[in-house]
C-alpha cells in the first residue's frame, strides 16, 4: 500500500494547475451575487483542472478505467453545475447536472462492502437535513431537494463504506474519497441551510473551499483505480481441462496346476532321461 508520501510525489505535480486556479478564484474572489461570465470561468477553472487530472492517469474504454470514466464523468457534470449555478434562475438546472454527477460517483464506488451501519447513520442525518430545510423550499425545489439529498446521502454512504479500516482492506486512495464525500456533503449542508434555512456568514467562502477539497478526493480515487482492478483479477483461477481417463487393461490370468508329489518326481525323471 502506497504511503502518503509516496502518493504526494507521484501526484503532487499533476495537480499543480488545480491549487493554481483554486488559488486565483480566491484571489479574484467574485461575489455569487455578481454574476457573470468571467466569474463562471474563475469557478470552473479547479474542475478543469481536475478533469485533466483524471485524464493524465490513462483512459480508454476497457474494463480496467471503467472506475476512472465514471469519475470523469461525474466531475464533467459537476463542471456543468457549477456553470450553471453562477445565476440564480437556473439553480434547479445546476441542481439536476449535481444530481447525475451523484448517480455517477455511486456507480464509480460500487455496493460493496455493504455496511449496513454506515448506511443507518447517512440516512438518517439525510432525514434529519431534510425535515429542518424542505419547510423554507418552494416549487419544484420542494420536490428537487429532497431527490437530490438522497442521491448525495447515497454517495456519501459508499464513499465511507469503502474504507475498511478495521479490516486493514483500505488505501489512501480510498481514504481521499471518503473524506472528498463527507466534505461534498458538507459544502451542500452550508448551501442548503444558506438557501432555505439562514443566512451563514462567510458562505461563500465555506461552500467553496469545501467543494474543491471534496472534488480534490475523489478525484485522487483514480490513481490506483487500474492496479486495483487488475489485482482482484490477476487470482482468478481459470478452469483447469479434465484429462480423459486411462483404460488399464489387467494382465492374463495364469492358471496354476498343482501336480501330486508322485507325479512331479516322474516328470523330473524324464527330463533328465530325454
Amino acid at each position: 500500500m502506497a504511503t502518503p508520501k509516496q502518493v504526494l510525489k507521484s501526484v503532487g505535480p499533476k495537480l499543480v494547475p488545480f491549487f493554481k486556479t483554486v488559488a486565483i478564484y480566491f484571489v479574484l474572489f467574485i461575489p455569487s451575487d455578481q454574476p457573470s461570465l468571467l466569474a463562471m470561468v474563475i469557478k470552473c477553472l479547479p474542475v478543469i483542472s481536475l478533469i485533466a487530472f483524471v485524464l493524465l492517469h490513462g483512459m480508454s474504454l476497457g474494463e480496467e478505467y471503467a472506475y476512472s470514466r465514471r469519475i470523469l464523468l461525474g466531475l464533467v457534470f459537476s463542471l456543468i453545475g457549477d456553470a450553471l449555478l453562477i445565476w440564480e434562475d437556473l439553480f434547479v438546472h445546476g441542481l439536476a447536472a449535481f444530481l447525475v454527477a451523484q448517480i455517477l460517483y455511486i456507480s464509480a464506488f460500487g455496493f460493496s462492502p455493504f455496511n449496513v451501519y454506515v448506511a443507518a447513520a447517512v440516512y438518517s442525518a439525510m432525514a434529519l437535513g431534510i425535515a429542518t430545510l424542505l419547510p423554507g423550499t418552494a416549487g419544484g425545489l420542494s420536490v428537487g431537494m429532497p431527490i437530490y439529498t438522497f442521491f448525495l446521502m447515497t454517495m456519501v454512504w459508499r464513499a465511507v463504506a469503502r474504507v475498511q479500516l478495521f479490516e486493514e482492506l483500505w488505501t489512501w486512495t480510498k481514504l481521499c474519497s471518503c473524506v472528498g464525500g463527507l466534505l461534498f456533503a458538507a459544502s451542500d449542508c452550508i448551501i442548503g441551510v444558506n438557501a432555505f434555512l439562514f443566512r451563514v456568514p462567510h458562505s461563500q467562502a465555506l461552500i467553496m473551499t469545501t467543494y474543491y477539497a471534496a472534488q480534490l478526493g475523489i478525484s485522487l480515487s483514480v490513481v490506483d483505480s487500474k492496479a486495483s482492478y487488475l489485482d482482484a483479477h490477476r487470482g482468478t483461477p481459470t478452469p483447469a481441462t479434465p484429462t480423459p481417463a486411462r483404460h488399464h487393461t489387467p494382465p492374463p490370468a495364469t492358471h496354476t496346476i498343482s501336480l501330486p508329489k508322485s507325479r512331479r518326481r516322474v516328470v523330473r525323471v524324464s527330463e533328465r532321461g530325454q
